[in-house]
């Protein structure tokens, strides 16, 4: 079953991944995030949502080298 995570993301991640130049994300693993899996990157500017947003899906998991509990997640 494909669940979709909505997650914030600063002004300069959120251009990089537009822009097609951060294909991957590194969070806490809190939610179950699983292969095949959407997320949806909402811009966060610290303070309120900026009302951009864009979907992805996690094409890859590992927590190979990562913080206790984080991953990276490869998305396209």
């Amino acid at each position: 079953m494909t669940i979709t995570h909505s997650l914030k993301i600063l002004p300069q991640y959120f251009a990089a991944v537009v822009e097609g130049r951060k294909t991957f994300e590194i969070r806490k693993n809190d939610r179950g995030f699983h292969e095949g899996d959407l997320i949806v990157l909402r811009e966060w500017n610290g303070n309120e949502f900026t009302g951009q947003a864009v979907s992805k899906q996690i094409t890859y998991i590992t927590d190979f080298e990562q913080k206790p509990g984080f991953v990276v997640m490869g998305i396209k």
